[in-house]
């Protein structure tokens, strides 16, 4: 049985003439838990613009398995919450429900049985009291919680999160990680952007150290105990 969701082969990346990413190769399986870290400036972002197709690599290829693009069962949590946009007129339901349209094809109509999974998915995050509420109206950590559902509602095998905790408390961004874990566990592939290590280094069951190239890549435990991780918390401090 195939277990590779994504492979990355030789991938480099620049921005004209500068260098951004250098020949990258990694790869994602299934019931992984992959935490990207890594210094400002060190390419984080761009690869998952790579990932997420929205940028093409100028050398190397991002190839999916087991029929993500076709299925559409790839999902994506950005950084930023609608904090700022308080009146932002649409309500949770319909925030998450928009997260079904891209199995829709021609024809953008909700069924019945497209509500039922809104429902399943705002219960399964426990945010179901806040079904009528406007987005805007939300707090940083109930707005992540929607994002997450958003995505999480077409049943993706893979789901990219750019670092979705950053504006939020220590006690929310713990939970938060929580209901990840228990996502990875229900099945779910998960690549996690972040800018501390510290933070999700529980969580996490492999690490990929990116500094415009692989510093690390493998296991959590493995790289507590390598030179890469004496050079990141040196990078940092």
């Amino acid at each position: 049985m195939e277990n590779k969701l994504l492979s990355v082969i030789d991938l480099s990346f620049k921005y004209g003439k500068l260098p951004i990413l250098k020949n990258l190769n990694f790869e994602i399986e299934s019931g992984d838990y992959l935490g990207i870290i890594g210094p400002n400036g060190s390419g984080k972002t761009t690869l998952i613009k790579v990932l997420l197709r929205l940028l093409s690599p100028q050398i190397g290829e991002v190839i999916y398995h087991q029929d993500i693009i076709e299925d559409n069962a790839l999902g994506y949590v950005p950084q930023k919450t609608f904090e700022n946009h308080q009146n932002f007129p649409a309500t949770v339901k319909e925030i998450v429900r928009t997260g079904l349209l891209a199995n829709k094809g021609h024809f953008k109509f909700y069924t019945k049985a497209d509500d039922k999974k809104v429902v399943e998915i705002l219960d399964r995050l426990k945010i179901s009291d806040l079904k009528n509420r406007k987005i805007g109206e939300l707090s940083g950590g109930q707005q992540q919680r929607v994002l997450l559902a958003r995505s999480l509602v077409s049943n993706p095998k893979l789901l990219i999160l750019d670092e979705p905790t950053s504006a939020l408390d220590p006690e929310i961004r713990e939970d938060f990680y929580n209901v990840l874990t228990e996502i990875n566990k229900d099945g779910v592939s998960i690549i996690l952007i972040s800018h501390d290590l510290s933070a999700i280094e529980s969580y996490v069951n492999k690490i990929l150290y990116l500094d415009r190239q692989i510093m690390f890549f493998g296991n959590t435990c493995d790289f507590r105990d390598s030179d890469a991780y004496r050079k990141y918390h040196g990078h940092i401090h």
